[in-house]
């Protein structure tokens, strides 16, 4: 045999191993990375829950509550929300747009975000005064006599929630989060306020969280990246649990003119590239111990390894939204002790094709 032929005969001898591989469940194809995935506990865990029955709006600070979001899938498993991003690359200038955000600064979180859960048969009604009308999203929406403001009650010590509500505070983002956990529908509202002729807010925004489908490019919503904000949220269901199976939500001193996937939105300083753009993803590096803080610190500091956080708009640098529930321990000083530095950038590997649509 010529060596041409032996060559031809090897040739034909690999294609048939090749070709005669089986295909592994799970095996994934060149053109999805294999680093793109969520997590199977948590669906698991989505499968194995009830979702309570309840007749009338629960607020956020109830065991009842905890028991219904626990029950909750927010998002399909393939939401970017919903990936892990433990393994995915870093973004080439991760280190210049963590110094831009600031390397020395304190890791924090805001007490910010409360939420009210509806049933299905909530009466609907409509806002008034909407600025943003362009970017809202129509309503009715259902709306409660008890939608909690941001930062109610922790942040409004000795003030009931009606004199709260009817609060005028300016500028003040004052953000109202309405959640519909049995037709899986979120309602998010920025400046909400409520006055002698009804409710009235600044913009609406409204997610189905059935579906990956996005806002229209270049619409805000009561974030200004865009994005729900009650996603994002850390709340006492999950640090009782130990587990947080969802990307965070951050705020930075500065962002640039631009937006990244999932993001549909900016508010920007300028063109600087080492400036996060809002959707930019970072996560907290593999080798940072977490083993000296509390419980519910560690739940939130493994879940920043895990699924990571959004930059979702302009604020304090490094503070993420926690449910402002006086069940949940304060956590200020600990996670001070997290610093900027501590964070990296990522970018989705080679590969990944965005699920969520517009």
């Amino acid at each position: 045999m010529t060596v041409c032929h032996r060559a031809f005969a090897l040739l034909l001898v690999v294609a048939a191993l090749v070709t005669s591989t089986p295909q592994v469940s799970g095996q994934t194809n060149e053109r999805t990375s294999p680093e793109v995935k969520g997590e199977p506990a948590r669906l698991e865990r989505l499968k194995a829950a009830k979702m309570p029955q309840f007749d009338k709006p629960v607020l956020f600070n109830t065991p009842e509550a905890d028991a219904i979001c626990a029950a909750l899938e927010v998002f399909p498993p393939d939401n970017p929300w919903n990936l892990v991003i433990a393994d995915w690359p870093l973004h080439p200038d991760s280190k210049k747009i963590v110094a831009a955000i600031g390397a020395d600064k304190p890791f924090r979180h805001n007490t910010d975000m409360s939420f009210v859960l509806v049933p299905p048969a909530q009466k609907k009604i409509h806002l008034k005064s909407i600025a943003y009308a362009d970017e809202s999203d129509k309503g009715p929406f259902p709306v409660p006599d008890n939608v909690p403001i941001e930062g109610w009650p922790l942040s409004y010590k000795g003030q009931t929630l009606e004199a709260v509500q009817r609060k005028n505070e300016g500028d003040a983002d004052r953000h109202a989060i309405v959640v519909d956990p049995v037709n899986r529908m979120l309602y998010e509202f920025y400046q909400m306020r409520k006055t002698d002729g009804g409710w009235q807010a600044a913009q609406a925004s409204v997610f189905d969280l059935k579906s990956n489908r996005l806002r229209p490019d270049g619409w805000t919503s009561s974030d200004a990246a865009g994005l729900p904000i009650f996603p994002a949220v850390v709340r006492h269901d999950e640090l009782k649990r130990g587990s947080i199976d969802h990307a965070l939500r951050v705020t930075v001193p500065r962002s640039r003119k631009e937006y990244v996937y999932p993001a549909t939105h900016h508010a920007g300083h300028g063109k600087d590239k080492d400036l996060p753009r809002m959707g930019e993803r970072l996560r907290l590096r593999r080798d940072f111990d977490v083993s000296g803080f509390s419980q519910h610190a560690q739940t939130i500091l493994k879940a920043l390894k895990k699924y990571g956080m959004f930059v979702a708009d302009n604020g304090i640098a490094w503070a993420v939204s926690v449910a402002p529930d006086p069940r949940i321990a304060p956590m200020h000083e600990e996670l001070r002790k997290v610093k900027g530095s501590d964070f990296e950038v990522v970018q989705a590997p080679p590969g990944y094709k965005p699920t969520a649509t517009r």
